[in-house]
């Protein structure tokens, strides 16, 4: 059938997950998996739409075996290969007294700058996965703004910091990816 694709996913930190939202991603993934022969999916793990494509993704594997998922991690990012995950589930149901259920993936790459990059290593990550990636599965609403933070610790003034997918969605287009925004559809 071709060449493997490959496929990674952006959105806001916050976002509304409702059965609805989980079906549409569900149908976009089946798609990209049938239809254009996507096997490898790349995540990052700072938002709510990550983990939501995660367990998509990792639901269709009963389906579709061949497809893998990767973790691209960046500073203070850790993930659990699927291989150890039953064991650091039961590690860490033990240690907090409930059952923990833990995202694991195939494989974790880090990029060369993964300790270089700054306080926005997402930033560097995220271009990682784009440059790696053919297709770019977002949740992007337009009219999105990061909550107001403030300038420093002993500052009084306040910024309006930029949104990690709206970077992200831009340097996607610059490279000429096939992006789909699930919060259009």
């Amino acid at each position: 059938m071709g060449i493997h694709k490959v496929c990674s996913f952006f959105g806001h930190r916050k976002i509304k997950v409702s059965e609805e939202l989980k079906e549409l991603v569900k149908s976009v993934v089946e798609d990209l998996i049938v239809n254009h022969n996507v096997q490898t999916f790349l995540f990052g793990s700072r938002s709510e739409f990550d983990n939501l494509c995660h367990s998509v993704v990792s639901e269709l594997r009963e389906k579709y075996s061949n497809i893998k998922r990767i973790a691209y991690t960046c500073k203070s990012e850790v993930c659990i290969l699927e291989s150890e995950r039953e064991k650091w589930q039961e590690i860490y149901s033990h240690f907090h007294k409930e059952k923990v259920y833990l995202l694991a993936v195939e494989e974790e790459y880090e990029h060369k700058t993964k300790y270089d990059s700054g306080k926005a290593s997402y930033v560097v990550r995220n271009q990682a996965m784009i440059r790696d990636s053919d297709f770019c599965v977002f949740y992007y609403d337009h009219n999105y703004q990061p909550t107001m933070r403030k300038c420093s610790k002993k500052s009084f003034g306040y910024y309006q910091p930029k949104s990690g997918t709206v970077l992200a969605f831009a340097c996607a287009k610059r490279k000429n990816k096939q992006i789909i925004n699930i919060f259009d559809k």
